[in-house]
Order: C-alpha cells, then sequence, then structure tokens
C-alpha cells in the first residue's frame, strides 16, 4: 500500500484491499496532469505485461485530447484486449436513457461491452482474458450522474473475479470543495443514486472510489492514480483543460455546475431543456409565464445567480415542437452559487406559480424521488415549507456525510 502523502492532503481510511497512488502537490503547474497520463508514464508497473480492459467514453483524452482508448492501444508494454462502454457509450454518441450496444470499435477493432444495456456490470465471460480494469471517465460531481455506479460495478465484478482496478483520476468540475443536498436514503437507491451521499457530494471519481470500496463493503484491490497539481477550488475544465462534453446534454463545464438542482426538473413535468443549446440552463413549459417566473426568482436574492425570461421550442424529449416559456439560469458568482438550493427554489416557484399545471411525474416510486434521494422533498415542495426549513431538513445527513468525505479526500484545497 503506497501512502506517499502530498502537503496538505488528508490521508483517507482506506481497507485492505485498496493501493492508492497519491497527488503530488505542484502549485507551479498551470494545468494538472490527468490521472491517465500519471498512470502511462510515471506508473506503467501497475499495466505492465498485463492484458488490460478500459472502461471509459469521449472524455477519456489527455490534456492534448489524445483518446485513452489510442494512447493505450498503441502501447507495447502491456496489451489493451477490451472495451466497457458505460451510459451513452465509448465514443459518446448514445442520447441520455438509451441503451448502449455490445460491439466492436470502428477505429481498433477491438470488442466493446455495454454497461448500460441488459448489463450494467462486467460478467464473468467479459472479463476472460482480462487481468487488470482501467477506468478512466470525467465525471460531472452529480449523485445522479450514473458514471460512479457504472464504476462501482465495475468494483463489484472485479473483486468477484480477483482482478484489479485502476482508476485514472479526473477533476471535479465543480471545484471539489462544497457539499450540498439530501443524503439519499437506501430505500431509493436505484442506478441514478446507489449510495447514501448528497446531490452535490464535492468527490472526484477517484475518491468516490474509495469511499464506494472501504465505506460501502466492495473491497476490490483498488489503485486510485491521482492527479498531479490539481487542488480543491481549481476549476481547470474551464480553461486550462479540454471539455469534452460527458454525455450529449452536458455540452460545457456550466452544465455540470447548474445540472445537480435543475436536474430534479427531469422528474417532473417541465422540460430541463433538453433538446436546446443550453439543456439544464434553460427550463420551462407551454404553460409557465416567463416574466413572472424570472421576477419572483430574482426577488428571492439567490447567491449567484440571475434569472432571464426566455422562450424556446425543445427539438426533442419533453414538449418537443412545442412552444415554450420559461427562464435561463445565469450564474454571476461561481463560488456563492448553491445549484441545489437554487433548484429546489425553481421546483418550488414553478409549483405556486402554477399550481394546476406543475406536475411530479408518476411512479412507484416517483422518479423525481429516486433523484432527491429523500421521500420528503417533493411534498415539502408542493407543502409550501420554505427553501431554508427544507435545507434544515436535509443538513444532519449532510453534516455526517462531510466527517465520512473527509477521510478519503485525496487533494488538499487552494489556499485563497
Amino acid at each position: 500500500m503506497l501512502a506517499l502523502l502530498c502537503a496538505g492532503a488528508v490521508a483517507p481510511a482506506l481497507s485492505a484491499q485498496s493501493v492508492v497512488d497519491e497527488p503530488v502537490c505542484d502549485c507551479a503547474v498551470t494545468a494538472p496532469r490527468l490521472g491517465i497520463e500519471v498512470l502511462l508514464e510515471q506508473r506503467l508497473d501497475l499495466l505492465r505485461g498485463k492484458r488490460v480492459g478500459l472502461v471509459t467514453n469521449a472524455t477519456g483524452v489527455d490534456a492534448q485530447l489524445r483518446s485513452s482508448v489510442d494512447r493505450l492501444a498503441g502501447q507495447s508494454d502491456f496489451k489493451l484486449v477490451a472495451l466497457f462502454g458505460p451510459e451513452h457509450g465509448v465514443r459518446g454518441d448514445v442520447q441520455a436513457g438509451d441503451k448502449v450496444a455490445s460491439t466492436r470499435d470502428a477505429v481498433t477493432g477491438l470488442p466493446v461491452h455495454s454497461l448500460y444495456g441488459e448489463h450494467r456490470e462486467p460478467t464473468p465471460a467479459m472479463l476472460e482474458g482480462i487481468d487488470v480494469l482501467v477506468f478512466d471517465i470525467q465525471d460531472v460531481g452529480t449523485r445522479f450522474y450514473t458514471y460512479p455506479y457504472t464504476l462501482a460495478g465495475v468494483m463489484h465484478a472485479a473483486k468477484r473475479a480477483g482482478i484489479p482496478v485502476v482508476v485514472a483520476d479526473r477533476p471535479d468540475p465543480m471545484g471539489g470543495v462544497l457539499v450540498e443536498g439530501p443524503v439519499l436514503e437506501p430505500p431509493l437507491a436505484s442506478f441514478v443514486g446507489l449510495f447514501p451521499i448528497p446531490l452535490r457530494h464535492g468527490m472526484t471519481l477517484g475518491e468516490l472510489a474509495m469511499l464506494f470500496n472501504s465505506e460501502f463493503g466492495i473491497g476490490a484491490e483498488l489503485h486510485v492514480v491521482a492527479m498531479h497539481g490539481w487542488q480543491r477550488g481549481d476549476e481547470p475544465l474551464r480553461s486550462a483543460l479540454p471539455w469534452v462534453p460527458p454525455s450529449p446534454n452536458m455540452p460545457t463545464p456550466d452544465t455540470a455546475l447548474v445540472y445537480p438542482g435543475t436536474g430534479l426538473l427531469e422528474g417532473t413535468n417541465v422540460s430541463e431543456g433538453r433538446g436546446t443549446t443550453r439543456p439544464f440552463e434553460t427550463v420551462g413549459a407551454p404553460w409557465v409565464d416567463a416574466r413572472a417566473l424570472a421576477e419572483r426568482l430574482n426577488a428571492m436574492q439567490l447567491p449567484g445567480v440571475h434569472f432571464r425570461p426566455t422562450w424556446f421550442t425543445p427539438t426533442f424529449s419533453k414538449h418537443a415542437g412545442e412552444a415554450c416559456a420559461g427562464i435561463q439560469l445565469h450564474v454571476t458568482e461561481r463560488t456563492a452559487f448553491r445549484p441545489v438550493r437554487t433548484g429546489v427554489a425553481v421546483l418550488k416557484a414553478l409549483h405556486d406559480q402554477h399550481p394546476k399545471d406543475f406536475a411530479f411525474l408518476p411512479g412507484d416510486p416517483p422518479f423525481f424521488d429516486r433523484l432527491a434521494g429523500v421521500p420528503w422533498l417533493r411534498g415539502a415542495i408542493t407543502g409550501g415549507e420554505g427553501i431554508d426549513v427544507i435545507e434544515a431538513r436535509w443538513a444532519p445527513a449532510l453534516e455526517q456525510f462531510r466527517t465520512l468525505r473527509q477521510r478519503h479526500l485525496l487533494y488538499p484545497e487552494r489556499e485563497r
């Protein structure tokens, strides 16, 4: 087990099965070196002489936008033998919720095994002939994004097969400092939230892997190859590093910033902006009074955000082809902005302004409850509870998570 702690980093409590390669702090670095770069340039010992399976998608690139698939396929120290595709596929060309097919990669000719179709984790047959699994995907920092649970499934399968998992770490695009929102309650666990973590968890995928492995009983042989030069509070995906959309409806880092809040609208009859050029930043419906909604929300003086009335026609998804009215969120101060508080405020405003039109989508349990992770938020919104009261209800579980999270943080926070 390696424990080469970066000065100022927090030492995680690791399970006996975990091996973690810690970050190197280099404040002179203008752009962090991604985990995949550190792996291929400094930690080839984890792969040398082995048959490698790679779990990745379009975000698996280095700082020069070279594909991780291509980089691993071109190595002579080991042999890349299979690819595994999460939601949206290895090449990122499949829409949200659509099944990903098992096929062959057109570039390398390698078999591509789907982890978002009939199977959500690798089967024993998929793992035949593989000595180690590498996971290299950009996450967005929100609990109801599916990639962390693909990672958990990979770790479960690898544990059963006796195969180590190497996670090539990448930044939290929201900076990895703040945590916010309700913590998922286990009865509502699903593939949009398997574990008791909050909506905005403030962790990288490597840190989540450590959390899942030691706190939630996976116990895989885990190697997290940390980034060099990234500190909490950095948002290099807005400047120093390229942003490749992790899914078709996550076009920019600004989308990722608002997603923990406005993503909750997926559980309602309001368009969350799919089918527009600004998904999750633009929300509305045919029956919304755009100007009144913007005025109501701006009067709440929510930190770091301004609401502009807007009109749009989605090209697909909810209200496709219908003229909609609503608001666009303009984040004016990123460090002050609270996406979950803002998302709840938008939901409350829509319900209060249009009580006969606004609705949560049906289901058992309703999809909104799975997204929220708690059964009470829906009733709090329709019952007129204030935002401060709602936040106070999720605060105790959030505080417990903060304590748990602290044990698995790899990167120090940048001094301001």
